[in-house]
């Protein structure tokens, strides 16, 4: 891990950041004190395949019919009331 002023950074910035990149933990301080880090974004996950949308359409919950309107259960219950 390698530590560096701000003044440092600005000089520096895109040498800093391939450093980061290549897996180095690079350290700003201000005043001696560490301010932030410099770390690579994590990509997410791998793509989504055919196959993972297959094992989803297999595994997915049908969804049922509601037995009633939303009008007319609202209906009924205003008219319970």
């Amino acid at each position: 891990m390698s530590e560096h002023s701000v003044q440092d950074a600005e000089r520096n910035l895109t040498g800093l950041i391939d450093r980061a990149l290549a897996g180095e933990g690079v350290v700003i301080t201000r005043d001696g004190q560490p301010v932030a880090t410099l770390n690579p974004i994590r990509r997410s996950g791998r793509p989504v395949t055919a196959a993972d949308l297959d094992w989803l359409a297999l595994w997915r919950v049908p969804v049922r019919a509601p037995a009633q309107h939303a009008g007319q259960l609202v209906s009924t219950l205003r008219d319970e009331w």
